[in-house]
């Protein structure tokens, strides 16, 4: 059963400014800005409930959960202030403390909270001292990086126009801000392996684990491969209730945050149809000029607003003939694949973990509680997921982040019971011999048991899951090769290069195509940027006003 978010699709109209297709978070923001400065738009969602991949559906009879997208952080405070979304019923609460880590000698690790200090200097004095100053790193280096999260980058893959100097100069300047040393930090962010740089601060195993967790979440990659990094400095751009680098829950799960977005859509007058599959962009005299739907109808408008991954857009709704040879050559070589595999669980009672037991409410159950005691042991399952040496393409011993959500929000589960996320690495995106629909439930059934491990009570208490394997990720969300971010973060996909240089500003392949999913600046994750970002220069080519700033 999906989310109802109450919006009513009225009849399909073809007399719209803008057609925005994909009605994910990003697709969303971006209707709803367009529609605040006047303009006419419609929303196409494939799906049966907008949202994308942030959707709270029930995958179990009395069970419901986010169903992909499963935490908050990184979404946007000015677009949840411009769109309203506390006005519309979402609210965010806090966990009490980050992560909890059960390790296999019956110890447990907990990262942040009051005590956390205290608790890193239980394992370690050394990087209990080390610890402020690596926050503080993080903060100067972050806290220029949110800035140029808000921003259009330059386009510097062809003639630089005036707003592109500008843009160049702007971008310097905030950089310009960073002293020699935040200058120093910035790069090795940008270059190194997260497991070069936690082992340059850090000697104990589980807080390395803790905080190079977030280097390898929706990456295929292991924390040692250089860019990673990156990965980890993404995740910590975020924010819960002005509190920076927290992590939360909305209650009512992912999809509260979208249909508080489809509220405000509606307020402003935005067009909002499901069922709706585009199978083509339509091109006349090289512009985009509209879209066919699969159902054969056709709706024409001066502006196409893409939130599909770049990839899937290009090699699968804009026809071949009107793109250049060398912008098909590289989106087929734009790289996408994550090592996740995720499910949802009901569970009739919570798990009694050997390194804290007991199955009543208790702080640890409410964190993300992750099973991966160590980097090596995160290099080691993804070598073993890449490799397919002893397996068809999945680590025997996987890394298991475990976010009890009924914990937080009791309106997911029946009393007594609970509901899980399961936000698993690494298996290999692509498999042999029949691909992912062969091996969905021998995968589950290893995620539970990695579980089982260090909370012996788990495999017994689960009454019901979904798995969602990469190739289900694909089909269900247009996420290719299951990957969450629409592209790789590598240097080579960021900011102007983001998908592609030349692409960077949020400006298609064709006149009128405009993109603006988590495949352009600044990349993935529940933040409503790239929609924002978006709205801006579309608006700006308009000559329309308001303007997001």
């Amino acid at each position: 059963m999906r989310e109802d978010s109450g919006l009513q699709s009225a009849p399909l109209r073809d007399d719209a400014d803008v057609l925005v297709v994909g009605g994910g978070h990003n697709g969303l923001v971006c209707a709803a800005y367009l529609a605040a400065a006047g303009l006419t738009v419609t929303v196409l969602e494939r799906r049966g409930v907008v949202g994308g991949a942030a959707v709270t559906e029930e995958f179990h009879p009395g069970f419901r959960n986010s169903t992909a997208s499963y935490t908050v952080s990184l979404l946007d405070r000015s677009v949840i202030a411009d769109l309203q979304l506390a006005r519309h019923g979402l609210r965010v609460v806090e966990r009490p403390f980050s992560n909890f880590l059960p390790l296999p000698d019956g110890r447990a690790f907990r990262l942040g909270g009051e005590r956390g200090l205290h608790e890193i200097a239980a394992w370690s004095p050394r990087d209990a001292e080390r610890m402020p100053a690596y926050e503080a790193m993080l903060t100067r280096v972050v806290a220029v990086l949110r800035e140029l999260a808000r921003r259009t980058p330059p386009d510097v893959g062809g003639r630089l126009s005036l707003s592109d100097w500008l843009a160049s100069w702007d971008v310097a300047r905030r950089l310009g801000r960073l002293d020699l040393e935040g200058r120093r930090d910035l790069l090795e962010l940008f270059t190194r392996s997260a497991g070069e740089l936690l082992d340059q601060w850090f000697e104990s195993e589980p807080l390395k684990a803790a905080l190079g967790w977030d280097s390898v979440v929706g990456n295929f990659a292991s924390p040692y491969t250089p860019g990673s990094a990156y990965v980890l400095l993404h995740h910590v751009f975020g924010e819960v209730n002005g509190k920076q680098g927290a992590w939360g829950h909305a209650i009512g799960g992912m999809g509260a945050i979208t249909q508080a977005m489809a509220r405000e859509c509606a307020a402003r007058g935005v067009r909002i149809h499901t069922g709706a599959a585009v199978e083509r962009v339509l091109v006349r005299g090289g512009r985009a000029v509209g879209v066919a739907l699969e159902d054969g109808r056709e709706l024409r408008a001066a502006t196409v607003v893409s939130n599909l991954n770049p990839k899937l857009l290009y090699t699968r709704l804009v026809p071949r003939e009107h793109l250049d040879g060398d912008t098909a050559r590289r989106i087929a070589s734009y790289r996408c694949g994550s090592g996740t595999f995720r499910m949802n669980v009901a569970l009739s009672e919570l798990p009694d973990f050997i390194a804290a037991p007991g199955t009543q409410l208790q702080p640890h159950h409410q964190s993300g509680i992750l099973v991966g005691p160590s980097l090596q042991y995160f290099e080691t399952a993804y070598f073993d997921a890449k490799s397919r040496a002893h397996n068809p393409g999945w680590a025997r011993a996987p890394i298991v982040e475990l976010v009890i959500s009924s914990t937080l929000d009791d309106t997911l589960a029946p009393p007594g019971c609970h509901v899980a996320s399961l936000f698993c690495q690494h298996v290999n995106p692509e498999l042999p011999d029949g691909g992912w629909d062969a091996h969905r439930e021998t995968v589950a059934k290893l995620m539970i048991d990695t579980v089982d491990a260090v909370a012996p009570n788990f495999a017994r208490s689960v009454l019901g899951y979904r798995a969602l394997t990469p190739l289900d990720l694909e089909r269900e969300f247009g996420l290719v090769g299951g990957d969450i971010f629409h592209g790789a973060l590598g240097l080579d996909q960021m900011f102007s290069a983001r998908p592609l240089l030349g692409q960077g500003r949020y400006r298609g392949a064709l006149p009128g195509l405009y993109l603006c999913g988590s495949g352009t600046h600044p990349g993935g994750g529940v933040t409503g940027l790239p929609g924002r970002n978006a709205a801006r220069e579309i608006l700006r080519d308009l000559r329309r006003r308001p303007r997001p700033r």
